[in-house]
């Protein structure tokens, strides 16, 4: 559905993106991630068609986004981080115009219109001036209008940004259910998110791809098995000093609750050092509540990827 080949965009001499190379099946949902900067918004709108490359080439169900991109825009659609919306206009008639501009046919409009506030939950707000919505009600009506032609392909841009958690569990729901008829290039911050929504993850950081591939997999390449968290009352200030002592364990930060000092170790790879904290308490005569392995996630992976300085 999508191809993307040796892609570049620069500004004034700076690129954004630098020989980018990835594809995206029929049918999936592929999470786009990396920092502030990284170039993922960069190449959202290069795939739109709102810019095209310095260099390189993007085709959408075939169709080259640049030389051809009515025939590719009509495949997709796009929802922006903040999504552009005209404020004096109702709902439901802003739906109905972009329906038009978008070329559903006429014999359609209310049935399209009907269906995407159905999905998108605006039914209550259908005759509000877009202008009076909350920010996650905006949101909705983005979603609404991407969804409004059917696209093969849908590009979303930070979805639940501005939502409540019970507004992100059914945005989530909802990206699985358009997942079953529709290609989703998904970018987010909230990493939880894509690991129950996305089969496979591209991770982008300064303007590179530094990762491709499913959230299982790249937690088993990562260097670290995610870490262990002890609480415990020492008798002295050095316990992080002494939890840095046994092998494998690569950093310690402490924080504290009271009489209880909270060590989060990052460890090596396949290690389990546990054990050895133990016995270290147990020499030492630290009074200990809590000794709890925690797994990697994709977080982890984000990081180690992105600021390989803070693991």
């Amino acid at each position: 559905m999508i191809k993307v080949e040796n892609l570049t965009k620069r500004y004034a001499g700076q690129s954004a993106i630098k020989d980018l190379n990835f594809e995206v099946g029929q049918g999936e949902i592929m999470g786009f991630l990396g920092p502030n900067g990284a170039g993922k918004t960069t190449t959202m709108r290069i795939l739109a068609g709102f810019m095209p490359p310095t260099s390189g080439r993007a085709t959408i169900a075939g169709f080259d986004v640049f030389s051809q991109s009515l025939q590719a825009r009509a495949r997709l659609g796009y929802m922006p981080e903040n999504v552009p919306l005209y404020n004096d206009m109702r709902v439901n008639e802003y739906l109905v115009y972009r329906a038009a501009l978008k070329s559903v046919p006429s014999r359609r409009v209310a049935e399209r219109v009907g269906d995407v506030k159905e999905l998108c939950g605006l039914k209550e707000v259908e005759k509000q001036l877009i202008g009076t919505l909350s920010k996650g009600y905006r949101q909705r009506v983005g979603l609404a209008d991407a969804l409004l032609h059917e696209p093969d392909l849908l590009i979303l841009d930070e979805p639940t940004i501005g939502l409540d958690p019970n507004q992100i569990r059914q945005v989530r729901e909802l990206i699985k259910n358009l997942g079953k008829q529709h290609t989703i290039l998904l970018s987010t911050h909230i990493l939880p998110e894509v690991e129950m929504t996305c089969g496979r993850v591209i991770i982008i950081h300064k303007g590179r791809i530094e990762a491709c591939d499913t959230p299982d997999n790249l937690l088993g390449k990562i260097r670290q098995a995610g870490g262990v968290v002890v609480e415990a009352k020492t008798a002295s200030d050095n316990g992080a000093e002494e939890l840095k002592k046994i092998p494998g364990v690569r950093n310690v930060m402490t924080a504290v609750d009271g009489e209880w000092k909270i060590f989060s170790l990052r460890v090596e790879s396949g290690l389990d050092v546990r054990e050895q904290i133990f016995r270290l308490a147990t020499d030492r005569h630290w009074a200990v509540r809590e000794l709890t392995q925690r797994r990697a996630t994709l977080e982890d992976v984000f990081v180690e990827l992105t600021h390989p300085d803070l693991v």
